[in-house]
Order: C-alpha cells, then structure tokens, then sequence
C-alpha cells in the first residue's frame, strides 16, 4: 500500500489546514446569520511565555473565522478550587459554547482534576478524560485536537488505513493513545511504544504508517522506517544551531530526522508546517462541533444514539 521515492512526497499540512479553516468559516457565518454565535472562552493561568503567545495567535484565527474569543487570565498563585470554580462557571454559562484550559498550568495545579471539570459538550480540545474515553468506544463526542489532526493529515494521502500496520511512538494520554484509538477505529492495526518498548525499529520497520510524538529530536531514523512508508511527525522541539556566520540561532524541528527520513519515505510531514497548522485547523472544527451540540442541533453519539 506504501509507495516508495527517492523523496518523500510532503504532506501539507498549512495547505489542508486551510481548506478547513475556509470551511469552518462557511459553518460558522450560517450559525450567526441564524442567531446562533459561537463563543470560545480560554483560560490562562499563571504566567507562562508559551501559552500567551498561543493565546494571542488562537485570538487572530477565531476572529478570523467569525469566532467570539475572550481570554480569562488567572495569577500564578491561583489556587485549584478557584480554577475548577471558574471552569464550572463557564460550563454552567449559556452563552458560553466552548471552552479550552491553556498549558501548562502553575505547579500546585492538578491538570487532570481540572480537566475533568471542563464540560464534556463544551470541550473544544477534547481533553476531559471522559471524551478521551469515549474514543475508546469509537463514538467521540469531542476527540483530542492533535490525534484528530494526525489521522486527518494520513487519510489526505488517499491510502487505506484498513488492514495498515501502524506504528505509534509515543504514549501520552492526550496524544498517542488517542491518536492510536482512532486509528485502530479505522480498521488500522497499531503497534503503540513508549519508554519501555525493547526496540522501537523492530516494529517502526514493519509498519506502512509511523506517527512520532515523543518531544525528542532526532528519535526516529532512516533504520526505523521501512522504503515508502508514511510518516506523520508530532514534535515540536526548539533546537539551538550555528548559522553561516558562526552566530547561535534558534530552529524548530521534530522527533523524526527530517532530510535523511524523507529519501526513504513515501509521505512524511514537515515540522514546521505539518501536524501544527492542522491542530489549530482541529481546534477551530471542534469549536464548531461544541456549538452545534450546545445548541442542540447535533446529538452528542449521533443522530441514531442516544443522547
């Protein structure tokens, strides 16, 4: 089913991320025209240079797609029942259709717990454990942004995932094991690593799809992917290089060494502009699917589930 090149043929994700952020917008001006605006509220707590800068680049794109966007910033001493109470509030807030808790979170501050305390219908991330596991029954209500992006990114190439061998490396609760359920919902069968697997490349080897999301650059060589195979790359890692002048610079790259993975691959994302845009593309998508269920005008395990 893989197809093998002398280079890998690069999946696009700023391209398809905005085809969907086009389409999000179509969805989201019918919802206003008929009286129903769709209002994110984000929650930064503490005083995290990331998650600002996040915010501000998530403000632009839900404005730019017709999308009410307001921040609540909370102090670094804020404490977990003030930021559950608040989370609770927005939950119970009617005109309030979708909310997301910024990361990371101040060090006295449970993230699951707090979590968890996001509505299930409300959850534009998809990060209560209860949507995560509702994947597990492979009817999700609201599934995680970055493993939707990941199984939206390999369908684009046109290859079957039914009956594909795929490697998963990478096992954290918001990524790997939910990119691999929604995978393996697809007919896929997943090989999921971690830190305990004995030898990675053993299966990576054998696998037509290899998705990466550890937060290690380099992890993944040209030795651990078969000729032709499809691999998505998850990480985003800030390395510190030399340019021509001898002068220290910042770059960003992925778990997957790039240019010598690409001359054995048949597909292979780039960092950046692969998994990222599509996360963002995600986010707006579920921000859409949180309004229509808010409204009521989807039901949240379908229209022939129960509600």
């Amino acid at each position: 089913m893989a197809q093998h090149a002398t280079s890998a043929a690069l999946i696009d994700g700023k391209a398809i991320a905005a085809g969907i952020k086009n389409q999000v917008a179509g969805e989201v001006r019918e919802l206003r025209a008929a009286g129903l605006p769709i209002r994110l509220v984000a929650v930064l707590a503490g005083q995290s240079a990331a998650a600002r800068v996040y915010a501000e680049n998530q403000a632009r794109t839900c404005t730019e797609v017709g999308i009410e966007y307001s921040l609540r910033e909370l102090p670094q001493t804020v404490s977990q029942e003030e930021l559950d109470a608040l989370l609770r509030g927005l939950a119970a807030d009617k005109t309030v259709t979708g909310i997301m808790l910024h990361m990371p979170l101040p060090p006295q501050i449970n993230a699951q717990q707090s979590q968890y305390a996001i509505d299930l219908l409300k959850d534009v991330e998809g990060v209560n454990p209860g949507n995560i596991g509702h994947v597990v029954y492979g009817h999700s209500i609201i599934a995680p942004c970055t493993a939707l992006a990941v199984v939206t990114l390999i369908e684009s190439t046109g290859i079957s995932l039914r009956g594909a061998e795929v490697t998963m490396i990478g096992a954290s609760r918001i990524t790997g094991k939910p990119t691999a359920l929604l995978l393996a919902e697809r007919g896929a069968t997943v090989t999921i690593c971690d830190i305990n697997t004995r030898d990675v490349a053993e299966h990576s080897r054998r696998s037509d799809v290899v998705v990466v999301a550890v937060g290690k650059p380099g992890l993944v060589g040209v030795g651990h992917i078969r000729p032709g195979a499809l691999v998505i790359d998850v990480g985003i890692n800030r390395i510190a290089v030399m340019d021509a002048a001898g002068k220290e610079t910042w770059r960003t790259v992925g778990d997957v060494a790039f240019e010598e993975v690409r001359r054995v691959a048949g597909w292979i994302t780039p960092v950046p502009g692969g998994v990222g845009p599509m996360t963002v593309a995600m986010l707006l998508r579920n921000t859409v699917r949180a309004a229509r269920l808010v409204y009521g005008l989807e039901k949240p395990f379908g229209n022939s589930g129960p509600d």
